[in-house]
């Protein structure tokens, strides 16, 4: 107040506890005062700081007028100096006990999995990739999100693969990252603390070149290799050293597994749809409609080739002449494939 401010010491300096407060308090002053638009005439500080004189000049030449440096013993500087002290150790109490409530809330095998990767924030949410085709045919990717360890369905993502054509699941894997995160990037949402790829170094080059073409290249991510389980981590050719018992390994498993499970879950789906559609496509009398009930009522085409004519036509709601035709088509396309 009235031009004067109270030195704050509210900055968290790394081996400050090894260093004097002459020195301390110096070093915040020079960093705090280096790019402030303002400067008070008189400073209010708990004691003198190292070399004050060529201190308080520097500060005087930055303002352009005369900056006194105070060490007040009594009255009402000392009260401010006191009153300033008494709050900054009670915010930097809350502080320690906010980011130890946030350790505590951290399961251990996160934190294990945050030691084993060496990363710099524990990976509380994690999201992996999965692609699942059959020799192209109706290629899909899936991602599944996990935070502290539990899986976070609602965040579930499922991807057509719409750029690549023919077998190449390095591509496709590139184009659903850089969906993925493209978009999240548009939207401003919440990134995650590590991804996950199902696959090797191939796998995961593209992942990561992905990420670079998006400005995204912070973002850890990892491949977890199905032949030997080993993981591997962008710019290292071999594979990380993680002891096969850790909790964290397991962890990794766990969620590559119900990305892989995700992945192919959704490839049936598209599959059975393409498979009913082409194959009633020429029974005269079915149409869109009729084809989604078939695919909603049975389970797959030898379902399909195994009802009756009186179920088809009850489950479906169609003349027992169409039902006929319906299974007649079903059990062509099944010998067939015998």
């Amino acid at each position: 107040r009235n031009g004067k401010i109270i030195g704050r010491e509210r900055m968290f300096l790394s081996g400050v506890h090894e260093q004097k407060m002459s020195h301390i308090l110096a070093g915040f002053m020079k960093q705090f005062y280096l790019d402030s638009d303002f400067l008070p005439q008189e400073i209010l500080l708990q004691s003198q700081p190292e070399e004050d004189e060529s201190l308080a000049m520097w500060l005087s030449d930055k303002k352009g007028k005369k900056v006194t440096l105070t060490v007040p013993q009594r009255g009402e500087k000392a009260k401010l100096v006191r009153l300033s002290l008494q709050n900054a150790q009670l915010l930097l109490g809350e502080n320690l006990r906010k980011r130890k409530r946030r350790r505590e809330l951290v399961p251990d095998m996160v934190q294990q999995l945050q030691t084993d990767l060496n990363l710099e924030v524990p990976p509380r949410r994690i999201e992996a990739f999965d692609i699942s085709n059959i020799q192209g045919s109706n290629p899909v990717g899936s991602m599944v999100c996990f935070m502290d360890g539990v899986a976070k369905k609602s965040e579930y993502r499922k991807f057509k693969i719409k750029t690549v054509k023919g077998v190449d699941d390095f591509a496709m894997i590139r184009e659903v990252v850089l969906r993925r995160y493209r978009r999240l990037k548009s939207e401003q949402a919440a990134l995650p603390d590590l991804i996950l790829i199902d696959g090797g170094k191939g796998q995961l080059g593209m992942a990561v070149s992905a990420l670079q073409e998006l400005g995204l290249s912070y973002i850890s991510v990892i491949g977890l290799a199905k032949r030997l389980e080993e993981v591997f981590i962008s710019g290292s050719s071999d594979p990380q050293n993680i002891p096969k018992s850790s909790p964290s390994l397991f962890m990794l498993r766990r969620i590559r597994d119900e990305a892989h499970r995700f992945a192919v879950s959704f490839h049936r789906q598209r599959r059975a749809k393409s498979i009913t559609k082409s194959l009633f496509d020429d029974v005269k009398g079915v149409g869109p409609v009729i084809r989604k009930k078939l695919y909603d009522k049975f389970q797959n085409l030898e379902s399909i080739a195994q009802a009756s004519s009186s179920e088809i036509k009850e489950k479906i709601g169609v003349a027992l002449p169409l039902a006929t035709k319906i299974i007649k088509a079903a059990r062509q396309k099944t010998a067939n494939e015998l």
